[in-house]
């Protein structure tokens, strides 16, 4: 396995597990800022930006399609950080406000950190073991 693949496993394993608990551990203030974020155009360019960095990142240095599972996942979330970056660059401000509250954020929080953190857990299992 690629050192590369084990390094970003690793990195976003431990990013998703902290981020997850981190915001479950407060909802309130995790949500309220997620709502001023969205609603904030200049602080979401910055959001939106560093989104497509990032994605742009792993895609350019970790475009691994084989290999087994870890490989396959770790590129794919490259791939979604960069899509979900040129996406919301794409959306008017206004348009991005509606998507956040199609997507309930406030009441499938649990949900989508509950997502989060598995995925956080599977990444940093497998870098750590590899």
């Amino acid at each position: 396995m690629l050192p590369l693949t084990i390094f970003l496993a690793k990195l976003l394993g431990l990013y998703c597990i902290i981020l997850a608990v981190t915001m479950m551990a407060r909802k309130k203030s995790a949500v309220a800022t997620m709502k001023a974020a969205v609603r904030n155009p200049p602080l979401l360019l910055l959001l939106e930006l560093i989104a497509l960095i990032a994605g742009l990142a792993i895609v350019i240095g970790h475009n691994v399609w084989s290999g087994g599972a870890l490989p396959v996942v770790v590129t794919l979330l490259g791939w979604l950080m960069l899509f979900r970056g040129v996406g919301l660059l794409a959306l008017r401000p206004e348009a991005v406000v509606k998507l956040f509250e199609a997507l309930r954020y406030e009441e499938l929080f649990y949900l989508y950190m509950g997502a989060t953190l598995i995925l956080g857990l599977y990444l940093a299992y497998a870098g750590f073991s590899a």
